[in-house]
């Protein structure tokens, strides 16, 4: 390839009666050692931009060489945020709606592909009740088995969808079954997404009954500040449960957000326990 190059401007020069004294600088030894370290730069250049893309994630979200989701915040406002994994059922959904209301908490619903299409009415409900929509990906699959370029398709086909249907932009990411690596989250973050799990898990899918949910989540030790709660729509005793859950949060001080008003969108770091800190380590 090299070679071709040089005896490319070779042939040139060659035939060109303007310039001879460049004609004969080419037969030099310099100018071939030039050449030849042009030709190496360019062939390098090449397989640069031909090669696969790097696994990179945001600064903020390694730790020691781990990309890390937000499980909590560290945050000195009493609050909390109430999120509802919707990947099964719908039934419930308008009366969980009804008890949000009720006790005026906005949460986060994080919906999966099938979840939309299956429940397009649920879906406007959420959004017209003024609640966060979450993305756990179009097919709710183990991102860490797919290729890069499935990852992508998992939020943006979505993405896409919900955009369409009904004006929103998402931008809060759950990972399915918990699981993540590096290349995860910098295909997360790259599609505008912060990736979300959690801090207090109620259980509800289990069936333990409304007052397990209820104490479960009141008295978990991770239960503080900053503290990312989860629950499931379609679970049998969430409904039942949901009111005496507010309440009690309340009672404790906690005031209940959405995701989107308790995590940090700029100016944050990760601590190797998934807690979102301000980069400034100002506890706000």
């Amino acid at each position: 390839m090299i070679k071709d190059f040089y005896r490319l401007i070779q042939s040139k020069l060659r035939h060109s009666a303007v310039f001879p004294s460049i004609q004969a600088a080419v037969c030099r030894p310099a100018f071939k050692a030039c050449l030849f370290l042009l030709g190496v730069f360019a062939f390098a250049q090449a397989c640069l931009l031909l090669a696969p893309p790097a696994v990179t994630a945001s600064g903020a979200s390694v730790v020691n060489g781990r990309a890390l989701p937000i499980f909590r915040v560290q945050t000195g406002q009493n609050k909390v945020a109430l999120s509802f994994d919707c990947t099964y059922g719908s039934d419930d959904i308008q009366t969980i709606l009804n008890l949000l209301r009720e006790k005026n908490v906005h949460a986060t619903f994080f919906v999966t592909g099938s979840w939309v299409k299956s429940c397009p009415d649920q879906v406007q409900a959420i959004l017209d009740a003024g609640h966060d929509l979450g993305s756990y990906g179009e097919n709710y699959q183990n991102m860490t088995s797919l290729s890069r370029e499935q990852k992508r398709l998992e939020l943006q086909n979505l993405h896409r969808r919900v955009r369409e249907l009904y004006g929103y932009e998402m931008n809060l990411f759950r990972l399915p079954y918990g699981e993540y690596d590096n290349e995860t989250i910098a295909v997360v973050r790259e599609c505008g997404y912060f990736p979300v799990q959690w801090s207090v898990d109620s259980l509800d899918w289990k069936d333990y009954g409304a007052a397990d949910i209820t104490e479960r989540v009141l008295k978990n030790e991770k239960l503080e500040n900053g503290a990312i709660l989860l629950c499931h729509s379609g679970a049998k005793y969430t409904p039942d449960a949901l009111l005496s859950l507010m309440e009690g949060l309340q009672e404790k001080g906690f005031q209940i957000v959405p995701v989107s008003e308790l995590i940090l969108t700029e100016n944050y770091r990760m601590e190797a326990d998934g807690t979102q800190v301000l980069s400034s380590m100002e506890v706000q």
